[in-house]
């Protein structure tokens, strides 16, 4: 059985604190082929030296500007893999059989996207996510976005199909993506590990979570449409997350 080629793309600025794993955790992957894509927005610290230091074939795109968005699609435009991943810098595959586990899975069942889990780094201690992922619909999409990007692979086709992301969208553009594909095919959901992702202060997610919250709101409301009820949902939801996330950022404790 053939299985799919990858193109994997870890977007960087300014990373090199971080990169040396990332990069490890890819150069490790075992017995399948890996079109290894960079795309740096103009860093200074190192971090392009890194990438050119590498002893295999690589494409390096530089001086992408205008956000996270426009650097994910411009790897986009530059794969030529079957299957596309985004790997950013700061995170890594948890075991050396990822992408062959993955690659199988897309051989037997035939799907055209797929998504795993991840696990939180902190402070270099892999720590479980903390919540159980409900098992996918449509419908869980629009209450939540539960799929990580790290963990997620999409084919090339599908991709270039769905149009890829929506640079509007600073925080919640994979989120919108998500969506996007759904109405074109169900993922396959896996409930393995198959990634970590690094908290740390400089990270969007970490620094800047209350916008974030806001931006997944816009993207729930742009793909229920004009359902009144379905809106107002979303938007009761949204205020009681906020509530949450305020008190535990005062340290304080909820019901």
């Amino acid at each position: 059985m053939s299985l799919p080629t990858f193109s994997i793309i870890t977007c960087t600025w300014n990373s090199e604190p971080w990169l040396a794993q990332s990069i490890a955790s890819v150069l490790r992957q075992q017995d399948v082929d890996i079109d290894y894509i960079f795309v740096d927005g103009g860093s200074d610290d190192g971090t392009l030296e890194r990438i050119r230091a590498l002893d295999r074939p690589y494409t390096l795109i530089e001086n992408v500007r205008g956000g996270i968005s426009r650097a994910m699609n411009a790897g986009i435009e530059a794969a030529r893999g079957d299957i596309i991943a985004h790997l950013h810098s700061d995170d890594f595959y948890l075991r050396h059989d990822v992408l062959q586990t993955v690659a199988r899975e897309f051989s037997a069942r035939g799907c055209r996207w797929l998504f795993g889990r991840t696990m939180r780094c902190i402070d270099g201690r892999l720590v479980p996510e903390g919540y159980v992922a409900p098992r996918y619909s449509r419908r869980q999409l629009l209450h939540r976005n539960f799929i990580p990007h790290p963990a997620t692979f999409v084919t090339r086709e599908l991709m270039w199909r769905a149009g890829g992301f929506d640079a509007r969208y600073k925080y919640a553009m994979d989120y919108d993506l998500w969506l996007r594909l759904s109405g074109i095919a169900d993922p396959v959901q896996l409930d393995l590990p198959l990634t970590a992702f690094r908290e740390h202060e400089g990270s969007l997610s970490t620094r800047e979570r209350s916008a974030a919250m806001l931006e997944d709101l816009q993207v729930r409301m742009a793909h229920t449409g004009l359902h009144p009820v379905r809106c107002l949902s979303h938007l009761l939801r949204y205020l009681v997350r906020r509530h949450r996330a305020r008190v535990q950022a005062s340290g304080g404790r909820h019901a």
